[in-house]
């Protein structure tokens, strides 16, 4: 598989990466935790080094990926992230230093590493300046218990506040043909920066993939059932969309979700994204959507699409937005 470099400090990752939240949280039942370590081991054997976890998934989640991949934790790099109060999204936010770095050491102990390759704030905390966040991350990677500092779902003027007291390696927020927002001033202040960007949901938590209807329905505890993009009156109108990227697609004897995965990669070669999955046909799928390439012609075609056929519906909840940072 393609490498690809994340910030001017030389981070380099395969193309895509391997979300882990889904095999313990989010969307359902978690994964019988053998069947998650072997997925995970499937992807590393197919070319995947880019694994991301967090607190917020559970012990649980940390614990398989440090399990996973300790035979082989030279060769891979393991992300994870701090920012909530007991660990809990539920809670509220806390990106005290105290809690930055009580959450790397637990983080550490969990998965058994001596060190955290890439260790984000989860969201932005507005009561702890972000020159304190940047500061005790710093300190960790002074003393060598983490290697590089992202931020998630953070705006310009927090990217470059934090990035004046600690290089800001990656940023990880929602970005596909379904979420486009970070196009606006995101991308162009990553780039001035020389920061990389690691997408999460880029298949649109689902609905890129061109399997999800208006009769579909979700497991108990999957976040889709309460988001408003999901909701049955906004289903139909965004399902056009979904279908004429499926006919792209099948010009090109690819599935929808490798268009999207591709149309990611196009970008720009410091887009680094990381579908989840829990299944190993749709972790295939998503690694072959690294091989496809489109032309000219063919983003031209996406671009009017997408101009002339926005997406319907709010991203999160009225409560979930207000831990966006913009």
């Amino acid at each position: 598989m393609q490498k690809r470099k994340l910030g001017n400090n030389g981070l380099e990752v395969s193309a895509i990466g391997l979300g882990c939240m889904g095999m313990t949280f989010g969307y359902g039942p978690a994964m019988e935790k053998p069947a998650a370590i072997k997925l995970i081991r499937d992807a590393f054997d197919r070319g995947i080094t880019f694994f991301d976890s967090a607190e917020a998934y559970g012990e649980a989640n940390e614990v398989l990926v440090g399990e996973a991949l300790s035979p082989i934790r030279d060769k891979v790099i393991i992300a994870t992230k701090f920012g909530w109060k007991n660990g809990v999204s539920t809670e509220g936010l806390d990106s005290s230093p105290k809690r930055i770095r009580f959450v790397a050491e637990q983080s550490l102990k969990r998965m058994n590493i001596d060190c955290i390759d890439l260790f984000y704030q989860h969201r932005v905390d507005p009561n702890v300046p972000i020159e304190d966040v940047a500061g005790a991350v710093q300190d960790l990677i002074k003393e060598g218990k983490v290697k590089h500092f992202g931020l998630s779902e953070a705006g310009v003027e927090i990217i470059r506040r934090a990035h004046a007291v600690q290089p800001v390696t990656a940023l990880q927020s929602e970005y596909s043909m379904f979420t486009r927002e970070p196009e606006d001033a995101i991308i162009p202040t990553l780039e001035e920066l020389g920061i990389g960007f690691v997408p999460f949901s880029p298949l649109g938590k689902g609905w890129l993939t061109g399997k999800i209807d208006i009769s579909t329905t979700f497991n108990e505890g999957d976040i889709r059932n309460v988001l408003p993009r999901f909701s049955e009156d906004v289903r139909q109108a965004n399902l056009r969309l979904v279908g004429l990227i499926g006919e792209i697609a099948k010009q090109k004897g690819v599935t929808s979700a490798q268009i999207a995965i591709a149309w990611l990669l196009a970008q720009k070669p410091w887009v680094a994204p990381i579908p989840g999955t829990t299944k190993l046909h749709r972790l295939e799928e998503n690694i072959g959507g690294t091989s496809v390439v489109l032309t000219e012609e063919d983003l031209s075609a996406l671009k009017t699409l997408l101009t002339n056929m926005p997406v319907q519906g709010n991203r999160y909840t009225v409560q979930m937005e207000k831990h966006i940072n913009r």
